[in-house]
Formats: C-alpha cells, structure tokens, sequence
C-alpha cells in the first residue's frame, strides 16, 4: 500500500515547477540555513536545472502569489491559524534571496543531507513531482481532446448552416397564382 502523498507548495519558476528551500528545509527537518549551507558546500551536484537562486523581481512575484493563495485558503476556511509565509520571509535577510530547487534538486539536497527524515521525505517529493506530472499530462489530453470537438462541431455548424439555407425556400410556401378577378374590367 503506498503512503499517500503530502501537498507541497511546488510553484512555476522560469517555466519550471520548484520548491522554496524554506519549504524543502522544513520537509527534511532541517533549519533552511543548513540546506542552503550544504547546497553551497556541494556546488558541483547542483547545476542551474536542479537549483538556483531568486531574482529580487521573482522573490517579489513570488510572495505576492503565496500571500494570495494563503489568504484565498483562510477565506475558504480550509487552513485555520495559517502563518502568511509572506510574514515570515520578511524575517530572511534581505541579502539573500531563497533558493528554489527542482525535482531533481530536491532528491539531490536529500542525498548531500544524509539525515534519515531527508532520505525518507526525498520519496515524497518525487511522488508529488510524478503526481503532479501526470496531472499536467491528463489535462492536456483533455484539452486536445477538446480543441478536436471544437473543430468538429464547427464543421459541422457550417454544413448546417449551408444545408438550412438550401432548404430554406423548399420550407416555404410556393407563391399563390393570380387569380382570375370577377366582374367586368375595363383594361382588357
């Protein structure tokens, strides 16, 4: 039986799913200092597509968007008592922006941490990276799927169209003949 799979905060950066290492640091329980340490430490196992640090412009898009999904959960009354993270990255020295980490990245941080808690929670993310792959896929087969029916309903809207107004003057009635007036007229 497989061991259900932890929502993680995975965000969209530089068109790439990442996890913030204050996120991954909690996970492997470790303190954020002692992640970003290790990474720094192990350079050479963490090339640009497994890790690399936020732009002070991406750090600001970032916040904005984890406060708005924080306050969307509270109002929505699906988290009670949340902590805005948008508060507590005011705590992070402002010299040092997060570093984001991929799937990849993510397995590899376990892997340079060696705690047990580390390897066991490595598992997890990857889970959630494959989860969340396979969810992408599914919705793009659904959407070109529909993008196929489209194509079809609107062919066929337009033979429609062509076929009514083919059939248009047999719906109507034919023209009534003249008639032949009684009485006497005096044109003829």
């Amino acid at each position: 039986m497989s061991e259900p799979i932890p929502q993680l905060p995975i965000h969209v950066v530089r068109d790439q799913r990442v996890l913030l290492d204050a996120d991954l640091a909690s996970l492997y329980g470790v303190p954020t200092k002692r992640l970003n340490e290790q990474v720094r430490r192990n350079l050479e196992r963490f090339p640009k597509d497994f890790c690399f640090q936020l732009t002070p412009e991406e750090w600001q898009i970032l916040k904005s968007q984890i406060a708005m999904s924080n306050l969307e959960a509270v109002e929505n009354k699906k988290v009670k008592n949340m902590r805005s993270q948008f508060a507590t990255a005011s705590k992070r020295n402002v010299r040092y922006f997060p570093y984001v980490f991929t799937e990849h990245g993510a397995l590899q941080a376990a892997n340079v941490l060696n705690s047990k808690k580390a390897v066991h929670m490595s598992l997890y993310v990857i889970r959630a990276f494959v989860k969340m792959r396979e969810e992408l896929t599914a919705n793009a087969t659904i959407l070109k799927r529909l993008a196929e029916i489209d194509k079809t309903l609107f062919l066929h809207d337009s033979a429609l169209r062509d076929l009514y107004q083919k059939l248009l003057p047999l719906l109507s009635p034919p023209p009534e003949k003249p008639r032949p007036q009684i009485g006497f007229h005096q044109n003829k």
